[in-house]
């Protein structure tokens, strides 16, 4: 694996890079997993659905629209504490669920698991499950590939975020970039289940305000941007794919919080083994070993994020990207 020159000295000289971390080989996964069955066939006993996926993601949406409208007269001040400490673990957790349905780990069937993600988005507030499949399943396919995988930072954002405090605000605004960097960067043009998608939710969100008033409906956007800013499983983001060691560019974190998270923690389990659902990933590493408690991993979310705020060295440039090869990006105009 190559790194970028000028990032590698700018790290050596304790300095934030001004530059990717370029790598001239493919990513890692495909081949390891090449690797891994090879010696491992059983792995592949793993692959397939959560058949308890739809009771989980049930019981997470109908709590959370419950709990809006209890708060229908709260406070703001009231409104923000439960969405912090409450509110964001379900939004949070909503969202890593519509990760999961990303790869049709709920149903057999495709258009199920779309339906599943349609409502697994309703107390998000913003319609975003359609979308988010489309661009994160290219982040699988050709992860790190500049101008195709929308999970690596922009040069704006990179140029931006250059200091304690600057990557203090995009930790507290990530969401919005993750968001909204493919919008700007590489706009799809929506089809038909992104109209289905936006209606649906619109629909909720309208009724939500009807119903049980805007603190109701404030307490769902709360509950998604808190979540997804500066808050401890928010720390999944950075964690993932953030190069703080050159030579490794995906990161697994074994920690508590995969219990809330459908597990995205196991993340090169994850991107190894993208058929097997995450309340199983565990098993691919008690499986083969060999492979995995040589990488670096986290412990704690919270760390990861304090450490990238505070590590001089490290910074939106701390990703590894690799050149797009014509083939794929003509599969991907």
């Amino acid at each position: 694996m190559g790194g970028g020159a000028a990032a590698v000295e700018d790290r050596e000289e304790g300095v934030m890079a001004t530059d990717f971390f370029w790598s001239y080989t493919d990513e890692p996964h495909a081949s390891r997993r090449r690797q891994i069955l090879a010696q491992h066939p059983q792995i592949r006993e793993l692959f397939g659905p959560d058949p308890f996926a739809f009771l989980k993601i049930a019981v997470a949406v109908l709590l959370q629209l419950w709990t809006a409208t209890l708060l229908r007269e709260a406070s703001f001040t009231k409104l923000l504490i439960v969405a912090y400490f409450f509110g964001s673990i379900l939004n949070h957790n909503l969202f890593l669920a519509i990760h999961e349905l990303s790869h049709n780990l709920a149903f057999t069937t495709p258009v199920l698991n779309r339906w599943l993600g349609i409502f697994a988005n309703l107390p998000i507030g913003v319609p975003m499950s359609v979308t988010f499949q489309k661009y994160h399943l290219e982040h699988h396919r050709f992860q790190g590939v500049d101008g195709i995988d929308m999970d690596v930072p922009s040069q704006a954002e990179a140029y931006f975020v250059r200091n304690a405090f600057t990557k203090s605000i995009w930790v507290l605004l990530q969401l919005f970039f993750y968001a909204l960097r493919p919008l700007f960067l590489k706009p799809k043009p929506p089809g038909a289940w992104e109209f289905i998608n936006f209606t649906v939710q619109i629909a909720l969100d309208a009724a939500m305000v009807r119903f049980w008033g805007w603190r109701s409906f404030a307490y769902l956007i709360l509950s998604t941007f808190v979540g997804g800013g500066m808050h401890p499983m928010a720390g999944h983001f950075i964690s993932e794919h953030y190069v703080f060691k050159q030579e490794q560019e995906t990161y697994s974190y074994y920690g508590p919080l995969n219990l809330l998270t459908w597990h995205v923690g196991y993340h090169n389990e994850h991107h190894d083994f993208p058929r097997i659902p995450g309340h199983k990933l565990h098993k691919v590493r008690e499986i083969a070993p060999e492979f995995y408690d040589s990488l670096d991993s986290y412990k704690s979310w919270s760390q990861v994020i304090y450490m990238y705020i505070m590590d001089r060295t490290v910074g939106p440039f701390s990703r590894m990207k690799r050149k797009p090869p014509a083939a794929a990006t003509k599969k991907c105009e």
